[in-house]
């Protein structure tokens, strides 16, 4: 018997959700229908001062699937879509479900390459995107397997006024597209489903696949996730077990991108499977978000640790009165301790009567399988798990379970585990393991812990950790003690390479506004290290920056530092060894 079974007591005496839950069966579009037909005259979402009705959203999405199947979209298909949070993404990715396809959900930001392998590595037969990227996917369609471009554009979906101001804005500066181009503009494409009346439905259920999302797994390399309907409905179930504040109507701010977990299964599908209320915002950043929040007085709102440190500083936020949340979610990557803090009494200060929120999660489950309750909040944990979530620590790639309190691997099991990644058996083996319990797992490649009553705490990668003169030395931990710095307003801790140590420590700072980057500060801020961090764990060096690279979701992409660091090393071994062999030509 694993940890959580052995303790399920404490869930009811800490107020959380009920231990189990009766999950619905059919697809991610039954289920949105099912809400439709209850509430059809409530909001399901508002896209730039436009609101779309459950009865529209319904009526939309069968329009779109009967084109889809028009243009020759057949059941167990893959569909990529490469949008922003726009009513046109939300229409093609209910509709794929309903004719039996799977929705391939990518950034469409991402690298001509990148989208070649997605297209590819999903098989996909069509592609829907927005007019402002029509440029890359003409690039790299000839590479691709895909028979159709389906081309949306933002305008199509604004108000009369709002429109105007858009195309003499945004609208200007998009490339036109040929007019001879080989694509289907949305508006011709959702015509040609008016010439189909029937068999466009596929029923399909909980097990069969629905989407394909990306992660960098547990080796770093970027796999397709295949999900389930299951995965998504259970998620929204969960989701709204352990907010049981909520009631249809609310509404979520929807900025977490839709090719996101996080964004696609907590701020979407959660809120459409159960009469939520979506704010889409198509562009994420935190001034867009700040006048949101009290704009439609937002009941939920979510977002990566990145996000709510911008909010801190934003002029814009400091009369914003927030009395309106019920639920403020933070995850996609470790929220600090004084980050909590900070936030916390920002949102004290704005008259908010609740506190963030952590959760923890991975893509390969949708996203969070835990949460923080709404009342009970342990200082570095990530909460308690979600219905039906299961989480045990082993020693590191094995199955042997560790007591409570010692770190080890993080292992999960649950409804929301993912059906493996496509066309990676290899993969999809070393990660999903069947054990004697008869529960499927997750190895997830973090480290944490569980404590007696069942709260995670989320320590990092496994494969993050620095080893230092054959010391294991945590990063995050240590960012945890440089923000709490008051010079510090964020920081990133990464290894670079040595020659004695095997790996040293160095910290890249952003400075609170006013404070000056000078020896001064850094020797200030090196003193503060070695009064709160092991010798062996003391950065070697402490470069200021005035911004931290950031992966496409918002986290802090410690990945790119490393790189350029590792472009440095390379660099001045080059220059060393070309001094070497001028030195040598010299003799």
């Amino acid at each position: 018997m694993n940890q959580v079974t052995a303790k399920r007591p404490w869930l009811k005496s800490l107020g959380h959700s009920p231990a189990h839950l009766e999950y619905f069966q059919g697809s991610m579009f039954d289920k949105v229908k099912q809400v439709a037909e209850k509430y059809p005259n409530y909001t399901a979402f508002d896209f730039m001062g436009k609101a779309t009705s459950y009865r529209r959203l319904v009526e939309q999405t069968e329009a779109c699937a009967r084109s889809l199947k028009t243009i020759g979209v057949r059941a167990g298909d893959a569909v990529t879509i490469a949008m922003p949070n726009c009513p046109q993404a939300i229409f093609m990715f209910y509709a794929v479900n309903l004719v039996g396809g799977v929705a391939n959900m990518v950034h469409p930001l991402s690298g001509e390459k990148e989208l070649e392998f997605y297209i590819n590595q999903s098989r996909s037969v069509t592609v829907v995107t927005l007019d402002q990227f029509y440029g890359k996917f003409e690039a790299i369609r000839h590479n691709t397997c895909a028979v159709n471009i389906v081309i949306a554009s933002i305008r199509d979906e604004l108000s009369k006024p709002v429109k105007a101001g858009y195309m003499l804005t945004e609208g200007r500066k998009i490339e036109k597209i040929p007019a001879d181009a080989p694509v289907i503009r949305w508006n011709e494409f959702m015509r040609l489903g008016k010439a189909c009346f029937w068999n466009y439905k596929v029923e399909r259920g909980g097990e069969d696949p629905a989407v394909i999302l990306y992660s960098g797994g547990t080796t770093g390399t970027t796999k397709g996730i295949l999900l389930t309907n299951l995965n998504f409905n259970a998620l929204a179930q969960q989701i709204i077990a352990v907010n049981p504040m909520f009631v249809p109507g609310d509404r979520m701010l929807s900025a977490m991108p839709l090719f996101h977990g996080f964004g696609l299964g907590v701020c979407i599908h959660s809120m459409l499977a159960s009469g939520g209320r979506c704010i889409l915002v198509p562009r994420f950043t935190a001034q867009s978000y700040a006048k949101l929040i009290t704009k439609y007085q937002c009941c939920f709102i979510a977002g990566v640790p990145t996000l709510y440190e911008a909010l801190l500083r934003l002029p814009s936020m400091e009369h914003a009165d927030l009395s309106c949340l019920k639920g403020v979610f933070s995850g996609g990557d470790s929220l600090s301790v004084e980050l909590k803090k900070k936030f916390d009494k920002f949102l004290a200060d704005h008259m908010a009567t609740v506190q963030i929120r952590e959760g923890y999660g991975t893509t390969e489950t949708v996203t969070a399988c835990c949460l923080t309750p709404p009342h009970e909040s342990r200082e570095g944990s990530c909460g308690l798990p979600f219905p039906d979530t299961y989480i045990k620590v082993v020693r590191p790639g094995t199955d042997e379970e560790l007591p409570l309190g010692q770190e080890g691997e993080v292992l999960l099991a649950g409804p929301t585990v993912m059906r493996e990644y496509i066309r990676n058996p290899e993969e999809t083996a070393a990660t999903l393991r069947r054990h004697a319990d008869g529960l499927t797992w997750v190895y997830t490649g973090d480290l944490g812990y569980m404590d007696e009553d069942g709260f995670t705490y989320f320590k990092g990668r496994i494969k993050r950790m620095i080893i230092s003169s054959g010391y294991n030395i945590y990063p995050a931990q240590l960012e945890n003690i440089l923000d709490a710095n008051e010079l510090v307003h964020m920081s990133c801790v990464i290894g670079v390479p040595d020659p004695y140590r095997m790996q040293r420590v160095k910290a890249f700072v952003m400075l609170k506004p006013g404070v000056p980057a000078t020896g001064e500060t850094r020797e200030a801020i090196l003193d503060y290290c070695r009064r709160h961090m092991a010798k062996y764990a003391m950065p070697k060096d402490v470069e200021f920056r005035e911004t931290l690279p950031k992966t496409l979701v918002g986290k802090v992409a410690y990945r790119v530092l490393e790189q350029e660091e590792a472009e440095k090393e390379k660099a001045q071994s080059e220059r060393t060894q070309s001094e070497r062999t001028r030195e040598t030509e010299k003799l």
